[in-house]
């Protein structure tokens, strides 16, 4: 379960794109934040991916990847020209394949091989069509499902969902935002040349006049159970009320949003209809990574927190700079960017244990932090690649050191957990595994 968004330069305060994504994904699995510079490959060069080899590219973009910490692909990210994609799990009528690419895959490769929205639809459409997509895409328990797309570049985006091999594209105009669920309807400006014939041949539908994709491809038991379509309004409502208004600071204020009845106590409920997906329930799935990346011509800072659970994370800045970065590591290094995710995944075990004394300061410490960093950020850019890098260290430091200081006052032993049996069994059980069985990587 994911939630994705991006507003266009007309839609924003700044005139640039801004792009976000929320990654749910099982609460146990490590969201890793791994950067892969520019390559050359050999003539004849394969490339493994999650679970098929393929032909490797003879050139690959430097690109900075937010992803599970056991899979090639990536759940999102950006690449050296601006290019942003998140995928979400759709749930279709069509079969599951055998394994082949995952969506995490196909997302990987466009990054790495693309440089612009329009030429990144296409060449994922290609993927979907040489290779095909499926396997399983669960951490700790079997999950499978298709993939939708959100792929934006400083000037444009589009969204591409797809069921089984057959797809439907939409270009965005201002603002969208996709989750676990098929969006386009009759409305698509590109498609795959059998799609509505396959749905008449079905039964899905009587007719072309009758078509629509969503209505026709949807699992519409698994679709509504998912949640998706209140995360979705919820997401896409705020953007278009904000239009010409849009900031990042509004956008990981949508990232951190609950519904409102998960809005008093998030730790004590499940809640899968929220953007800030708590885990707890019978899917699971809790946010494990988020980001916000502002693209603007010639450059894009990146806000990611590098742990779960957005509403009690710091956001911290980003750029590709030639400097090393505390927060974001070689894909030679995975371990490194694990124990970076555990640490802070400690902490809100802590805080789901009721284990923090006073959470609503250590909240007011971590928003003080960011609005220094935001406020911080623009000059940094003007003053060039030595100032990004002194408030990319600065930030991870001074985060560091507040979620330190929030664990060494932490009491030791859990206090009375909130919640109703089954979720305080569920979390109890998840910390239990957490500490007892070793992260699984790539």
């Amino acid at each position: 379960m994911c939630d994705t968004f991006v507003a266009l330069g007309s839609a924003t305060a700044h005139g640039g794109v801004i792009f976000a994504k929320n990654s749910d994904r099982q609460p146990n699995e490590p969201h890793l934040l791994i950067r892969i510079p520019r390559r050359k490959h050999p003539p004849g060069t394969k490339l493994r991916c999650t679970y098929i080899e393929i032909e490797q590219a003879r050139e690959t973009y430097e690109v900075f990847l937010l992803k599970p910490s056991w899979m090639w692909g990536a759940e999102m990210g950006g690449n050296e020209f601006g290019l942003q994609i998140g995928n979400e799990a759709v749930f279709t009528k069509e079969k599951q394949g055998p394994p082949a690419l995952l969506g995490m895959d196909m997302l990987r490769l466009a990054l790495e091989r693309c440089r612009t929205s329009e030429e990144a639809l296409h060449f994922i459409i290609e993927l979907l069509e040489k290779y095909g997509q499926g396997g399983n895409c669960g951490y700790a328990k079997p999950f499978y499902y298709h993939n939708a797309f959100l792929i934006a570049d400083p000037r444009s985006a589009w969204v591409l969902e797809t069921a089984g091999k057959y797809w439907a594209a939409q270009q965005v105009s201002d603002v969208k935002a996709i989750s676990n669920r098929l969006s386009i309807g009759a409305d698509f400006d590109l498609a795959h040349p059998g799609l509505v014939r396959n749905a008449v041949e079905k039964g899905w539908c009587r007719s072309e006049a009758d078509f629509d994709f969503a209505k026709c491809y949807s699992n519409p038991v698994v679709t509504a159970a998912s949640g998706s379509f209140h995360r979705q309004q919820a997401a896409e409502q705020v953007l278009r009320h904000n239009k010409g208004r849009i900031t990042v600071e509004l956008a990981m204020a949508i990232l951190r949003s609950h519904t409102p009845r998960h809005q008093k106590d998030p730790f004590a409920h499940s809640s899968l209809g929220s953007v800030c997906m708590h885990g707890g329930f019978l899917f699971g799935d809790h946010t494990t990574g988020s980001y916000v990346a502002s693209v603007a011509e010639g450059q894009v800072t990146y806000w990611a927190t590098g742990s779960s659970t957005p509403c009690i994370a710091v956001f911290k800045p980003y750029w590709l700079t030639d400097a090393p970065n505390g927060m974001v590591f070689p894909e030679a290094q995975a371990q490194d960017s694990l124990s970076f995710w555990m640490f802070r995944e400690r902490f809100h075990r802590a805080v789901l244990e009721n284990r923090i004394p006073n959470l609503q300061h250590y909240l007011g410490e971590r928003d003080a932090l960011e609005k220094e960093s935001l406020q911080r950020a623009a000059g940094s850019i003007e003053a060039g690649a030595d100032a990004l890098v002194d408030l990319m260290n600065y930030a991870v430091e001074k985060e560091t050191a507040l979620v330190t200081k929030a664990l060494a006052e932490a009491e030791p032993r859990p206090g009375k957990l909130r919640g109703n049996p089954y979720f305080r069994w569920y979390w109890k059980n998840q910390t239990r595994k957490l500490l007892t069985t070793p992260p699984r990587l790539a």
